[in-house]
């Protein structure tokens, strides 16, 4: 298995805390939210696998559903305890995706919205993918997160001129060559606040690999889709009737294959039908 420290680091030094209360991740919590919503219904078990400091176990488990966290970060794990509202308490437990300590068939729904793109061996995703498919019962739903290839890319474009020049960088272009080749997140040194390790992958081929895991129905969804490069988008999506048209659009173009790439992340809803 490929060497995690990098990522294990990042997220032990609070990565994850408060970054779905800020900025676009207010888009990206609301939006996911939204997404997820018709697949847990009902009460069920849900194993919330790379949940971070537990944002969406705790409002799984507020809607009453049975749910263990597992992340990989020590830290985030006792975030995620001590931040949790005790009267709709989840499970939380510090573990590898690669190696899931639950028991086969035994989950409703699996979430995978954080490790698969921070494996950049496919062996590695591939791994955490049947790993996903072992435990979740015969029709069960996976839910899959993943980091658009061309996420740099474009957030350094629509910025370029105006508040930098990471264009410009030829350490900052070299990052995003890299990514938008291979697939490949390196991290470079001149920017340690960057994102750790990474597989940055395009809708087309996550879906490729979720459907080679075994699992069928696969459907893309764009998460913030083209809203995140809206000018002054916080100051909008604070103001309702402009949050309402920027959802409006959203809504309208979720599943729009040709845009799904501009997404800084889509998600992947995929059922378990059959053996792999």
């Amino acid at each position: 298995m490929e060497d995690n420290r990098e990522v294990l680091s990042f997220y032990d030094a609070g990565a994850e805390i408060g970054r779905l209360e800020r900025g676009l991740g207010k888009v990206e919590y609301w939006r996911t939210k939204e997404i997820l919503s018709p697949f847990v219904g009902g009460q069920k078990v849900i194993y919330d696998i790379g949940g971070g400091v537990g944002v969406y176990s705790s409002w799984l488990a507020s809607m009453g559903h049975k749910v263990h966290l597992l992340e990989l970060s020590p830290t985030a794990v006792k975030y995620a305890c001590t931040h949790q509202n005790p009267e709709s308490p989840f499970a939380a437990q510090v573990g590898d995706a690669r190696e899931l300590p639950y028991s086969s068939e035994s989950a409703d729904v699996v979430l995978l919205m954080g490790p698969l793109y921070h494996l950049q061996q496919k062996q590695d995703r591939k791994r955490a993918l049947l790993e996903a498919f072992r435990v979740l019962k015969k029709g069960g739903i996976l839910a899959v997160a993943g980091i658009s290839r061309a996420s740099s890319t474009t957030w350094a474009l629509s910025v370029y001129g105006e508040k930098n020049h990471f264009i410009d960088d030829e350490v900052y272009f070299s990052m995003l060559e890299e990514e938008l080749q291979s697939g490949r997140h390196n991290r470079p040194e001149k920017y340690p606040g960057f994102i750790a390790q990474a597989y940055f992958h395009t809708p087309e081929e996550l879906d490729f690999e979720i459907i080679e895991a075994g699992f069928s129905r696969t459907q893309p969804w764009a998460v913030e889709g083209i809203l995140w490069f809206t000018p002054h988008l916080e100051e909008k999506w604070n103001d309702p009737d402009s949050r309402n048209r920027l959802l409006r659009i959203a809504h309208m173009t979720e599943q729009e294959t040709s845009l799904m790439g501009m997404s800084p992340h889509f998600l992947i809803t995929a059922e378990k039908s059959e053996s792999p």
